[in-house]
């Protein structure tokens, strides 16, 4: 080695010297942003040795972190895993908690609306396996006092009538079931018809003439003539209506959603229900104004009576007033021959006692006179 030197030393220091002399002329000379000719040598000389061992520490170091560090991370993913499935369960129950807990709420509110009707609450446990049928069991039976041909309704319309009893549970026949039929009038025309299943999901209306006009969306009710559901229940509405011979096809969208029973209720009479002012979607009430019939049969007051006399009048005529006869007066033209004698018996000077009606006598009821 120091044979080599000695034999080439002058070239050593030849180039020593042309080493040293590049570095002072790269210490001296600056590039933009006042920057030296040096810095940029040793930042392009070390950037690569300086990315090597970034890239190789950033390598090992994931591999510690990622996976000699979390050799206990497959069994906490599985733990969290089973939480989530466990939260997803509770989640699931506690909607269809929520979901129970409305539906009840609707039937009682439907029950504490019409506290005149017996009704008993049931919950929907089967449903026939036959694709043609639409039938379905609930939990109640001749234990709670169910007989045949009783009606099943929710709160949102009605859904069937009870065709089977045994001691626990009873069938229902629903009306979309091709052996059902329910006597249904319309709401606007008061036409009669017959609501019957063809199998479908969607009922019909039969029986109604070609000339009677029906429109989608008008209201369907029940009429009370078959003798299972009370008069002015909600059946549906019309959702199609064209002529066809003898009677017109009509479409029926049910009110109740007989897919998705899971609670009803069963009315133990045929009495109807009073219409109220609460939340009572299963039940239309009937008109408050009366028809023209009624308008004419009713007695109007006579224009010369007195108010009071026309107040009594219309309270009478209405079925709210005391229970009294109310004598309308008579024709003022007639009051010569209808008003009583004011003269003395005998016919002489007139009785002061004796004066002629000018308004209607309100006598109470049972009095003669």
């Amino acid at each position: 080695m120091l044979d080599i030197f000695s034999r080439h030393r002058p070239l050593a220091l030849l180039t020593a010297v042309l080493l040293a002399q590049l570095m002072l002329l790269a210490f001296q000379i600056k590039r933009e942003h006042d920057v030296r000719l040096i810095r940029y040598w040793a930042i392009a000389v070390t950037s690569p040795v300086e990315r090597a061992a970034t890239w190789t520490f950033a390598r090992l170091n994931g591999g510690w972190t990622g996976y000699i560090w979390l050799h206990n991370a497959r069994s906490e993913n599985a733990r969290l895993q089973s939480e989530v499935n466990q939260l997803r369960l509770q989640d699931s129950q506690l909607e269809s908690e929520v979901l129970e807990a409305k539906r009840v709420g609707l039937l009682r509110n439907f029950r504490d609306g019409h506290p005149e009707a017996p009704m008993i609450f049931a919950q929907v446990i089967g449903a026939s396996a036959d694709p043609s049928s639409h039938t379905l069991f609930i939990d109640k039976g001749e234990h709670d006092r169910l007989r045949r041909n009783l009606a099943v309704i929710t709160a949102d319309g009605i859904a069937g009538k009870i065709v089977e009893v045994f001691p626990n549970t009873a069938q229902v026949l629903l009306i979309n079931d091709k052996d059902s039929g329910v006597g249904a009038l319309l709401a606007d025309t008061r036409t009669h018809g017959i609501v019957k299943g063809s199998g479908d999901p969607e009922p019909h209306l039969d029986y109604v003439v070609n000339d009677e006009k029906v429109h989608p969306g008008e209201v369907i009710l029940t009429s009370g003539d078959d003798r299972i559901f009370p008069k002015g229940l909600l059946v549906g509405t019309v959702t199609e209506a064209s002529p066809s011979n003898p009677f017109q096809t009509i479409r029926v969208n049910a009110a109740a959603r007989l897919d998705r029973l899971e609670d009803v209720i069963v009315l133990l009479s045929q009495q109807e229900l009073t219409p109220n002012t609460g939340e009572n979607a299963g039940v239309i009430p009937a008109a408050d104004t009366p028809s023209d019939a009624e308008e004419e049969a009713t007695p109007a007051a006579p224009a010369d009576a007195s108010p009071a006399a026309n107040g009594v009048a219309k309270i009478a005529a209405a079925g709210g007033g005391p229970p009294g006869t109310v004598e309308p007066a008579a024709n003022p033209a007639s009051h010569s021959a209808s008003a009583p004698s004011t003269r003395g018996p005998s016919g002489g000077a007139p009785n002061p006692a004796a004066k002629a009606p000018a308004s209607p006598a309100v006598r109470p009821a049972g009095h003669n006179q």
